[in-house]
């Protein structure tokens, strides 16, 4: 799927014309948005949402003078659809290879579910890169913790069959994310990318990429994450929280305030999982002030 794809009222929500990378997984699809000369913003989403996540906060910093670079995984949004399993590993060396490519030195960094372990995979190799973190509803370690909602969906067969099959992720996300309903436009633009089973691969292998089990794959790559988080530690660092998030939950908060001691935090008693859907203006307006002009 490309931009062009889109309906009206998914374009009008995200008014970019995104470009294409040849990552090492794939064809990436991202938005470069701003002023070339600004300080970059990398901005990374998780799963089953895609790059339209930040559609406002793009716009916000980019009038700030900031240049915001958002990527689509690969297998998601609307980048390519390869027929292979990717992991976490795939996805931090997707990202740096597109830094690479935009010859991106230092950057700050904001980033989502699933963004949190690759964005900070990609900052704990080379923390001196990095500036100011932006972290909402997210993960960056191990944990336990897994809703029987999303357990469910890792289920061998019957897990794929639900969210690949009969889209029973990246659907239920437009209600079961957010305490506000969304708007039809913003529904059709979470949406807009996996209208067939053929298309939601990746959402259904993001899932299976969760690293429960001891002999997971991915186990020690997240470890290594995990291991790398100290050396961010005196990063400027803003936490903002959806405190309903049925996933990711105050457990995981506390994760990143037992790390981050010093970090501020933002939290909204009444917003989810996707909580800048929720709490709007409230959150980008500090968003912005914290991330400031170029």
């Amino acid at each position: 799927m490309t931009a062009s794809g889109l309906s009206p009222d998914v374009q009008a929500s995200y008014p970019f014309t995104p470009k294409d990378f040849a990552a090492p997984s794939g064809r990436m699809s991202y938005v470069d948005h701003g002023p070339r000369d600004g300080r970059p913003v990398l901005l990374l989403h998780g799963n089953p949402s895609w790059s339209f996540l930040w559609r406002d906060l793009i716009l916000k910093l980019a009038a700030q003078g900031r240049r915001v670079i958002a990527p689509d995984h690969v297998g998601m949004g609307l980048s390519a659809r390869p027929d292979r399993f990717l992991r976490l590993a795939d996805r931090i060396a997707d990202v740096e290879a597109l830094l690479s490519h935009l010859g991106i030195k230092e950057f700050d960094l904001g980033v989502h579910d699933w963004g949190g372990a690759i964005g900070f995979g990609v900052a704990g190799r080379r923390p001196e890169r990095v500036g100011k973190i932006l972290v909402t509803n997210t993960g960056a370690f191990l944990s336990e913790r897994i809703p029987a909602r999303i357990a469910l969906c890792r289920v061998p067969l019957l897990g794929r069959f639900l969210v690949q099959g009969l889209n029973g992720f990246a659907w239920p996300a437009t209600w079961m994310s957010v305490e506000k309903p969304l708007s039809p436009a913003a529904k059709a633009g979470f949406l807009a990318p996996y209208g067939s089973a053929g298309v939601r691969r990746a959402v259904a292998d993001f899932v299976a990429d969760i690293p429960m089990e001891a002999d997971h794959p991915t186990r020690s790559v997240l470890a290594a994450v995990e291991a790398s988080l100290p050396d961010l530690k005196g990063k400027p660092m803003l936490l903002c929280w959806g405190m309903r998030d049925f996933c990711f939950d105050v457990t995981f908060l506390e994760g990143f305030i037992r790390r981050f001691p010093s970090a501020e935090q933002l939290l909204f008693p009444e917003a989810g999982h996707y909580v800048l859907e929720d709490a709007g203006e409230a959150a980008l307006g500090r968003i912005g002030a914290f991330f400031g002009p170029a």
